[in-house]
């Protein structure tokens, strides 16, 4: 039996000492800013033709670095690449894989501040939004490793007289990963790292807004001991070489964490058999919520408000999980909506850099114009009660915003914003308030706060997502804790940080030997 893990733990920056050590890994980085991040493809270092510039989303000016853009002919290199490491890297032992990621746990946990620091800077991630993406990085590393420790040797079945039936899991090849911008070191690194200790070989797309960060963990995974060839870094654009990957006839699998309309695009496409493939494609696929706080009449009205703000409004609302809608019961709303409205104005909006700032800025200026597009669209479907402005002048800065009045089928209470925007629609009673927590294209996170253990049992049947919580928010699922991932167009179910996860990643091998 392997070891169990419990979670890397946040850092308490209420100690002096803690506060001191991330400023001090902060001023290191301000001195690494604007270096160049070749591609990485079976191990060696590849300056492109092309070049983009990552900008600090807190401060446009700032160029955190300059990195090396991926073209179809770059990305058939590490095709091949990829197929050739895949060759002995399939074979190689279970624990020898497992090791890598202990020991690049290791490297980051010893520059922990040093990398929640990148997300401060490239993903305009507050201290402690950027301390819990770090750690979930490190818990994704140990919790795979011990999974793989767990799956080795596969699976026991049944055997009869006169032969030996073995059943093992063994990897599926090629990988394309596509990891997002919002957490650019976890989702990025548990995505990376799932494919890797089950044998197969990556070409890591990281997110077009955060590709530093990715830069920076495939160096470690070279320092761990990760072969050449094995993870392939091609930062590219969509339209340049990402439907150029999932179409492609050696892609085994596609792993893909952002919006619901690429999400879709990815499955379409990687669902087509093209000439010379001899499989059919395996997609993994994360696309978003909109994710529902349901408040009861008897519930704790405090905790409730502070679940509604904090779940809402967390890195900006830039949150699969984000609590973008609250149902409140109509004998509470009043009081709870007076609650939030005073909550949300106490939290401090300014540079991420900052120890107490709560909210930073959004990615960039295209999430910006579509946040306060749909600010402008609250503005008739609700009543504003706070926020509701913008400032792109230096950085892209948007206040929390709250509507209240919000009809269960106006857009706001039912398109994914991915912002500072939450949409409050008050409920006659439990049976509306079940009604509309399913209404939604989404089943990814969602939470109830009530008292009343009928209400809580029927959420627990009826409430159609995959995450379901009882008073507390719907965001922060720890790994190997809350097994994370949703159902209907919230993806494919996936349940990172699950004893599962690995399966997805290869496929079952019967062996059967007769004496």
């Amino acid at each position: 039996m392997v070891t169990a893990y419990t979670h890397e733990p946040f850092t308490d920056f209420t100690k002096e000492e803690n506060k001191k050590a991330f400023q001090k890994a902060l001023t290191y980085v301000n001195t690494k800013l604007g270096q160049e991040y070749p591609l990485v493809i079976n191990g060696e270092k590849i300056v492109s033709n092309v070049e983009e510039k990552s900008i600090n989303p807190a401060k446009k000016a700032e160029i955190i670095g300059i990195v090396s853009m991926a073209d179809k002919q770059l990305a058939e290199q590490a095709m091949q690449a990829a197929l050739q490491a895949f060759e002995t890297w399939k074979t190689t032992d279970a624990a020898y894989r497992a090791n890598i990621l202990f020991r690049s746990a290791a490297i980051i946990r010893r520059r922990k501040h040093e990398f929640s620091s990148w997300l401060v800077k490239e993903a305009g991630k507050p201290w402690k939004e950027a301390d819990a993406d770090t750690a979930e990085a490190i818990d994704f590393l140990e919790y795979y490793a011990r999974q793989m420790l767990e799956l080795k040797n596969g699976a026991p079945v049944n055997s009869r007289p006169g032969e030996q039936n073995v059943f093992n899991y063994i990897p599926l090849g090629v990988g394309v990963v596509i990891s997002p911008f919002n957490f650019p070191l976890a989702i990025m690194a548990g995505t990376v790292v799932a494919a890797l200790v089950t044998g197969n070989t990556v070409l890591l797309k990281p997110a077009e807004t955060a590709p530093v960060i990715a830069a920076k963990f495939v160096e470690v995974m070279e320092e761990a001991g990760l072969p050449a060839g094995v993870l392939n870094y091609i930062p590219g654009s969509g339209a340049e070489i990402g439907d150029y990957l999932v179409e492609h006839p050696k892609t085994r699998f596609v792993s893909f964490t952002g919006s619901r309309a690429v999400g879709c695009r990815i499955y379409e496409r990687a669902a087509k058999v093209q000439e010379g493939q001899i499989w059919l494609k395996r997609v993994i696929a994360e696309m978003g919520g909109k994710d529902t706080i349901l408040v009861d009449c008897d519930a704790d009205l405090d905790l409730a408000t502070s679940s509604i703000v904090y779940s809402a409004f967390g890195f900006t609302g830039q949150k699969c999980s984000a609590g973008s809608r609250a149902v409140i019961h109509q004998d509470v709303y009043d009081e709870v909506l007076k609650k939030v409205v005073e909550l949300t104005e106490t939290l401090i909006i300014g540079s991420p850099e900052q120890a107490d700032t709560y909210m930073g800025p959004v990615i960039d200026e295209k999430a910006y114009k579509k946040i306060m597009d749909y600010i402008e669209i609250g503005k008739e479907e609700g009543r504003l009660m706070t926020g509701g402005t913008g400032n792109a002048e230096k950085g892209y800065f948007i206040e929390p915003t709250i509507f209240a009045d919000v009809k269960e089928t106006d857009r706001l209470m039912q398109e994914e914003i991915f912002g500072p925007v939450v949409a409050i629609c008050k409920a006659e009673d439990f049976d509306h308030m079940m009604t509309i927590a399913n209404n939604t294209d989404y089943g990814l996170t969602g939470s109830l706060l009530s008292n009343n253990r009928d209400h809580i049992a029927r959420a627990r049947k009826e409430f159609h997502v995959g995450n379901l919580y009882f008073n507390r928010g719907c965001t922060g699922a720890i790994v190997g804790y809350q097994p994370f991932g949703g159902f209907n167009m919230s993806g494919t179910d996936s349940k990172a940080g699950s004893p599962d996860y690995l399966l997805l990643h290869m496929q079952g091998q019967t062996i059967t030997e007769a004496f």
